[in-house]
């Protein structure tokens, strides 16, 4: 349709009415104005969102650190027990936020680590007042609006249940197929063991078990060793386990670390799979535990103690090793405790001085296969065995510092160099250690009381007395908590342990004759 000259007028009016009622500021005119606005509003979104990825990264810098700090205090096994699957949520106001998998997990790390990561935290950010830790299944059922112990049903096409999700299988076969035990250390052999008089029934034992036929009867079962700290006992324990899985060995053998045991005895039952679990420990030749010092849980214990049964009873071998022997383990069960010290027990004391001299010997050699030029000589060896006399850790940072005095400076090694370098390790040499036996054993002949009457319910003043001394100088010379003393003392509650020890403190005070008494008996501890 074609429009004439009157339509054609009257539409440009039109136009150009509409032009004059548009708002200000909406012309064609205006355009890169209007569209600067919402730009200006995205540049500062993006700019805001821009700083909290840098402070997402700075924290998840900060975890990285606390976690490598953590690897390397607590070790690879503990730290893989226990960490490796903790996850950081956030940091705020003063607390960090962390989510475990397990409930178990949560607890463990709350009882024995908190405070060390506050610290470690701290050391990253000084306004780090509290850890959080929480469950992640937890976190997610109350995100989704569900009780955190609301269970999801899983049904097939039928309507059916099945008997259990593919992620559940996978975790159930991990838990079981993972049957390798705590990583062993390559360089921990009987090759690289220094023996001596300290160790040579540890030795022995531990031998004959490694080298003994498959099939062979068992010849004591089982085998406990018991020392303090960097005396030998992993080394032994590795030992075995590395000389039992050489080809052609024909047994299984599997070392674990307490926590390692408590960690996949829980990661069992998580998949329920803890029946298939005690039916691979039970059927491996020679089992392996570290550390049981820290085997803690009632159920877990339990656990335990029917797997040691149940190897002893099916003539398999177990070995344990623990910082103390097992009537001094007080946070385990008295049967297991007692099974323990049904086979035989041996302790790994102290070095002497001439087995001391031959670990450095030792030492020194391996270290001049990577650095060739370094050597020590005797009177060196002899003074550093002579000073450096805790354990056998001790003497390998004493080298360590040598070497790295010798490589970073090349200063020739002497007598007034090693003096320098191990001042520490001299300064804090392990003081001998005193067992709550012994005081009441000193004390009893003091003051010629029995044992029996020390740890009777009798009040008379001749033995109160006596007991309350003895309470004092258990919490005074030795590492043990108010409770263990109590329950060594006839199962006496803490209270009693406290009341005995506040009422020594102010009587000595007071009391110069009680004062020197106390000064002899420590004396006669000591030596």
């Amino acid at each position: 349709m074609t429009m004439g000259t009157g339509q054609i007028a009257k539409a440009h009016s039109a136009i150009a009415s509409n032009k004059s009622e548009m708002p200000r500021g909406a012309g064609p005119g205006n355009s890169q104005q209007n569209t600067d606005r919402p730009n200006a509003h995205l540049a500062a979104d993006m700019k805001s969102e821009a700083r909290g990825m840098q402070g997402e990264a700075a924290e998840a810098q900060q975890w990285h650190r606390v976690r490598n700090r953590l690897k390397v205090e607590l070790g690879e096994d503990v730290y893989n027990s226990w960490f490796s699957r903790v996850d950081l949520d956030q940091r705020e106001n003063g607390t960090v936020q962390l989510s475990v998998p397990t409930r178990f997990l949560k607890q463990w790390i709350q009882a024995h680590y908190n405070d060390r990561l506050i610290n470690l935290w701290r050391s990253e950010c000084d306004d780090i007042r509290r850890i959080e830790l929480r469950v992640r299944g937890a976190i997610r059922a109350q995100a989704n609006g569900k009780p955190a112990n609301a269970k999801k049903s899983i049904t097939d096409g039928s309507g059916r249940k099945p008997v259990a999700g593919s992620a559940a299988q996978a975790d159930r076969k991990a838990v079981l197929t993972d049957a390798a035990g705590s990583p062993l250390d390559t360089r921990l052999s009987f090759a690289s063991y220094v023996s001596g008089r300290s160790n040579e029934l540890a030795l022995a034992a531990a031998k004959q078990i490694a080298t003994a036929p498959a099939g062979e009867d068992v010849k004591f079962n089982p085998l406990f060793i018991h020392a303090s700290v960097g005396l030998g006992k992993t080394h032994l324990l590795q030992a075995v386990a590395r000389e039992i899985q050489l080809p052609g060995n024909g047994r299984r053998a599997m070392y674990l670390t307490a926590e390692r045991f408590m960690y996949k005895f829980v990661a069992a039952l998580k998949t329920n799979s803890a029946l298939d679990f005690k039916d691979t420990l039970r059927g491996i030749d020679v089992l392996m535990i570290d550390d049981l010092q820290f085997l803690y849980g009632k159920q877990i214990q339990q656990e335990f103690c029917h797997t040691l049964n149940a190897l002893i009873d099916g003539a398999r071998q177990v070995i344990v090793a623990a910082d103390r022997p097992p009537q001094e383990l007080d946070t385990l069960d008295m049967r297991v405790r007692s099974r323990l010290s049904g086979g035989l027990v041996a302790e790994i004391s102290a070095p002497d001085f001439d087995l001391r001299r031959r670990i450095l010997e030792r030492r020194v050699a391996a270290a001049r296969q990577a650095y060739p030029a370094f050597t020590v000589s005797d009177p060196v060896l002899d003074y550093i065995a002579q000073l450096v006399t805790s354990n056998g850790r001790d003497l390998d940072g004493a080298v360590n510092r040598l070497i790295a005095h010798n490589q970073l400076t090349g200063s020739t090694i002497t007598i007034e160099m090693a003096e320098s370098s191990m001042r520490d390790l001299i300064r804090t040499r392990e003081p001998r250690r005193i067992r709550i036996e012994d005081i009441q054993r000193v004390v009893s002949k003091h003051y010629k009381v029995t044992k029996a009457d020390l740890l009777s319910a009798r009040r008379t003043r001749t033995i109160v007395r006596p007991r309350q001394i003895a309470m004092y100088l258990a919490k005074m010379m030795t590492p043990r908590s108010l409770p263990e003393i109590g329950r060594r003392f006839g199962g006496r509650d803490h209270t009693t342990v406290l009341h005995a020890v506040r009422k020594i403190e102010t009587m000595v005070g007071d009391d110069v004759t009680l004062a020197e008494e106390i000064e002899l008996l420590k004396r006669m501890l000591d030596h």
